[in-house]
């Protein structure tokens, strides 16, 4: 069945709404931009604009994380298909890494997802959203999978705390290399690939590194070595 116009007018909308608030959320917080902004940055004369489309904030951060996370998503399928039962782990490795960057180069410059994550996974109203809907993926899960099988064995409460790491790693550095580009500063890598390679390359150090002799004492995360 063809689209009525005002079917499409109104995905127009929508699609406004959500670049415009996924470019304010990255640059002033989530937290710090109400839903009334949103639609009069987005040149809707309806200030209630963003509830009538998505409902709450909640909804729309959902809406813009799941917006991105599509295609991310797809990527790793392909890349996780493709390894089937590697035991390098710096392929797994690329496999986390490796769909966010190449699907924010594939976006050109400017892009807000980056700096966008960055701020819901630092914002405690939100950052259960991110998790649920990129962090518990099952490209990434699988990802996950592969990296742990491909580790030396080491303390459960050293391997949890070093993928928080991976996290945290992964989340900032992708933000302020988005950030840079945008405010036209100079990086250290000349593009997203080369980038995935410097995270790729301090992911797996880390993942390696020794465990000190009071690596194993870790609080709250006690428990026995996993593969």
């Amino acid at each position: 069945m063809a689209r009525t116009a005002g079917s499409t007018r109104a995905e127009a909308t929508r699609e406004l709404i959500l670049a415009t608030a996924e470019r304010l959320f990255a640059e002033h917080g989530v937290a710090a931009v109400s839903n009334r902004q949103v639609s009069e940055a987005a040149g809707q004369g309806n200030n209630t604009a963003v509830g009538y489309h998505f409902g709450t904030k909640v909804d729309l951060v959902r809406a813009i994380v799941r917006k991105h996370n599509r295609r991310i998503e797809q990527l790793r399928d392909e890349m996780v298909a493709r390894l089937d039962g590697s035991a390098d782990v710096r392929d797994w490795v690329a496999c986390v890494v490796r769909p966010s960057t190449r699907y924010l180069a594939d976006l050109g410059a400017p892009t807000w997802f980056g700096r966008f994550s960055a701020q819901v996974m630092t914002d405690p109203a939100y950052r259960d959203i991110m998790v649920a809907e990129s962090l518990e993926s099952p490209s990434l899960q699988r990802a996950t999978d592969g990296v742990d099988t491909c580790l030396p064995e080491m303390p459960l409460a050293v391997r949890l705390e070093r993928r928080d790491m991976v996290r945290q790693l992964m989340v900032h550095m992708v933000a302020e290399r988005e950030r840079a580009l945008a405010e036209g500063e100079p990086t250290p890598r000349a593009s997203w690939d080369d980038a995935a390679d410097g995270l790729i390359d301090a992911i797996v150090g880390l993942l390696l590194a020794p465990v000190g002799d009071r690596g194993g004492k870790l609080r709250g995360r006690e428990g026995t070595a996993c593969r």
